[in-house]
């Protein structure tokens, strides 16, 4: 397993990093042997929204960590906080009222990483300073991060904190590139060339920010799974030849081939099937040639200008 910093963690976290937003429908023993084999290939990092399931999933984690507490130690917690009621909400008392809640649902004292989620286009950047250190003051989170924000929105709202953000979480795949594209197609008359995040990924970079690539199988915002899918033939071509290549799956190269991409790379899958937990800790193990990763790109149907 590849491993990395997360702002002022001492504990690497894994580069593949477990989504549970689908977990709330396992049984006791699924989710103990779920949770065991994500430890058993090395991946420790757990990232949860109470959001999920509307705090379930949060909820029957805590109910594994209080019938084996030891399991603290061993795993990395993330959620994330600011969707209710259909709007986005970055107000102080929300964000640490639902802090509170998160840390209930989890039985934990602490969490490792918070990310606001999604965008409040009414945040208060001084309000949500007040929070954040409310919360490190008090040891309720140690690091905070932001989901789906673009360079201008992580400047704006990192000019007023005392700390710097550790993370931002982006949709990520290679049927889904545009944070990617614009870089490329620089000063072209194409749609690709429209820079629509205002180079995000380069100021993650810059920040020595760790970005977690979610839903990356996905085509499209939840438009399902490309591996296997008759819309990308050409792409899942190039994936089978590779995986045969290094002797791992399809998928295990999908994410390879985000974690190829030179930035502090991290892959939040969302699988519930242990075996395929087994799967994607073989792409850490995998490194894509620059020629192999332009082949994947291309074969998802980018065009090189």
């Amino acid at each position: 397993m590849k491993y990395l910093k997360l702002g002022n963690l001492n504990e690497p976290v894994s580069a593949i990093g477990v989504g549970c937003m689908r977990i709330a429908g396992m049984s006791s023993g699924q989710l103990d042997r779920y949770v065991h084999t994500a430890l058993d290939q090395g991946i420790n990092f757990f990232d949860h929204a109470d959001i999920y399931a509307s705090g379930k999933s949060e909820e029957i984690f805590g109910d594994l960590l209080s019938r084996e507490p030891s399991l603290r130690n061993r795993v990395i917690l993330q959620s994330k906080c600011a969707i209710h009621d259909s709007m986005y909400d970055f107000s102080k008392d929300y964000i640490l009222s639902s802090v509170d809640g998160i840390l209930k649902r989890l039985k934990v004292s602490h969490l490792d990483s918070l990310l606001l989620h999604r965008p409040d286009a009414l945040m208060e950047p001084d309000e949500v300073e007040e929070a954040f250190q409310i919360l490190k003051k008090s040891g309720k989170v140690l690091n905070f991060g932001v989901s789906n924000m673009n360079r201008y929105q992580m400047e704006f709202l990192g000019d007023r904190l005392s700390d710097s953000l550790a993370v931002n979480q982006l949709q990520m795949s290679a049927a889904h590139t545009p944070l990617i594209d614009a870089g490329i197609n620089v000063n072209m008359m194409t749609d690709a060339a429209v820079m629509r995040d205002g180079g995000t990924l380069e100021y993650c970079r810059m920040k020595d920010m760790v970005v977690q690539a979610w839903s990356p199988l996905q085509k499209g915002f939840f438009g399902g799974t490309f591996i296997g899918s008759e819309d990308y033939k050409e792409l899942n071509g190039v994936l089978d030849a590779l995986a045969e290549q290094y002797g791992v799956t399809s998928d295990a190269i999908a994410y390879a081939w985000l974690l190829r991409y030179p930035a502090k790379m991290q892959v939040i899958i969302g699988t519930t099937n242990p075996d395929r937990l087994k799967h994607a800790a073989k792409a850490a193990e995998v490194e894509l040639t620059r020629s192999e990763w332009y082949q994947v790109y291309r074969a998802a149907g980018n065009q090189l200008p």
